[in-house]
C-alpha cells in the first residue's frame, strides 16, 4: 500500500476550507512550507455534469504540488467517474469526505451521515479506489453525535477497503465547529489501523501541532480555520517538529507584503472586483489581532471597491510602525 504521508516534504497539510482554498491562498501556504494542499471540496454530482462552476476550482499550476482534490457524494458509481475526472484534472490524491456536517451536504446523503452507514463507506472506497490510480484518502468525524462515537469502526474499514491514508477531525457532526476537538479519538484510529492517520481540529498555532502529534501518534497534521491570516503557522509547525524554536510570525512589512502578494494573486486569477469581493474576508483575518485592528476591519467592511480598500490597507499599516514610503506606496 501506498503511504501517503512517507512521500510529502513534511507533516503539516492544508485543509479544503470552502470558499478559501482556491489556488493563491494554496501558493501562499505552500510558500510557507505547506507539504500537501487540498482544494476546495467539490460535488461528484458537479463534476459528472461539467457544472462550469465547478470545474473552475481545478485551476492550477506547476508550483501548486502535491495537490489533493475532495470530492462528496452518495453514489459510489458517480464518486468513482468524478474521481477519474478529478484525476485528468491534475490531482495527485483523491480524498472522499465523510465528515462534512453541512445541512445542505447532509441532507444529500453526502458528509459525515455516511458515517451511519459502514456498508456503503466500505463500498463508495472500493469502487473509487477501483477507478484511479493515484491514493485514495477519506476524512471522518469521530462520529455523528456523542453517541454514536464510531471513527474507529470506519477507520478499520476504510483500512480494509483499501484507503491509502484517513483524516480525522475530532468533534462530532452535530457539533459542528464548536466545542472542543477530541483528541483521544484520533489516538484511538491511529492505534486501531496501520495504514497513515492525519489529525484534523483545534490547531490555532504550532504548538498545537507538535501537541496533536505527541498525544495522538499521528503521522500528519492538517490545518484548517487555524491557517486564515496565518499561513506562515506552516513554517512555525516545520520548525518546531525539526527542533528548532519557532520564530515564523511575520513582522509588520514582512505581514504587509505578504498581503500585498496574496492580493495580487487574486486579481491575477479572475477580475478586479472579483478579487476585491473574494479578498475582503482575507484582510479582515490577515490583521486580526493587530493594534486599532478593529477599526480598520470596520472601515474595510464597508469599502466598495480595491482601490479604496488598498488605500486604507496602506494608511493602517503606516500607522502601525514607521514603515518607509518605497514599501508603501
Amino acid at each position: 500500500m501506498f503511504d501517503v504521508i512517507s512521500s510529502l516534504q513534511g507533516k503539516a497539510l492544508l485543509a479544503p476550507l470552502a470558499g478559501i482554498s482556491n489556488l493563491p491562498f494554496r501558493l501562499i501556504a505552500r510558500s510557507f512550507g505547506c507539504a500537501l494542499a487540498y482544494m476546495e471540496m467539490i460535488s461528484a454530482n458537479g463534476l459528472i455534469r461539467k457544472s462550469s462552476k465547478t470545474f473552475e476550482y481545478f485551476q492550477t499550476c506547476a508550483e501548486d504540488k502535491p495537490l489533493g482534490m475532495q470530492i462528496f457524494g452518495a453514489d459510489p458509481q458517480l464518486l468513482a467517474e468524478a474521481a477519474l475526472i478529478a484525476a485528468e484534472h491534475g490531482a495527485d490524491l483523491i480524498d472522499i469526505n465523510m465528515g462534512c456536517p453541512v445541512k445542505k451536504v447532509v441532507k444529500s446523503g453526502a458528509g459525515a451521515i455516511l458515517m451511519k452507514d459502514p456498508g456503503l463507506v466500505a463500498r463508495i472506497i472500493v469502487k473509487v479506489k477501483n477507478a484511479v490510480s493515484i491514493p485514495v484518502t477519506i476524512k471522518i468525524r469521530s462520529g455523528w453525535n456523542r453517541s454514536s462515537i464510531n471513527a474507529v469502526e470506519i477507520a478499520r474499514i476504510a483500512q480494509d477497503s483499501g484507503a491509502d491514508a484517513l483524516t480525522v477531525h475530532g468533534r462530532t457532526a452535530d457539533q459542528g465547529y464548536s466545542g472542543i476537538a477530541d483528541w483521544k479519538v484520533i489516538a484511538a484510529v491511529k492505534e486501531a489501523v496501520h495504514i497513515p492517520v492525519i489529525g484534523n481540529g483545534d490547531i490555532w498555532q504550532p504548538q498545537d501541532a507538535v501537541a496533536m502529534m505527541g498525544q495522538t501518534s499521528c503521522d500528519a497534521v492538517m490545518v484548517g480555520r487555524g491557517v486564515l491570516g496565518n499561513p506562515w503557522i506552516f513554517a512555525g509547525i516545520n520548525q518546531l517538529l525539526a527542533g528548532r524554536s519557532q520564530d515564523s510570525t511575520p513582522g509588520l512589512v514582512r505581514r504587509y507584503e505578504i498581503i500585498k502578494k496574496h492580493w495580487s494573486m487574486e486579481a491575477d486569477m479572475c477580475s478586479s472586483v472579483a478579487a476585491a469581493r473574494n479578498f475582503r474576508k482575507h484582510l479582515l483575518w490577515y490583521t486580526k489581532g493587530l493594534e486599532g485592528s478593529s477599526r480598520f476591519r470596520n472601515l474595510v467592511s464597508a469599502l466598495p471597491d480595491r482601490e479604496s480598500m488598498l488605500d486604507e490597507l496602506d494608511k493602517y499599516f503606516r500607522s502601525l510602525a514607521s514603515i518607509p514610503n518605497e514599501i508603501i506606496p
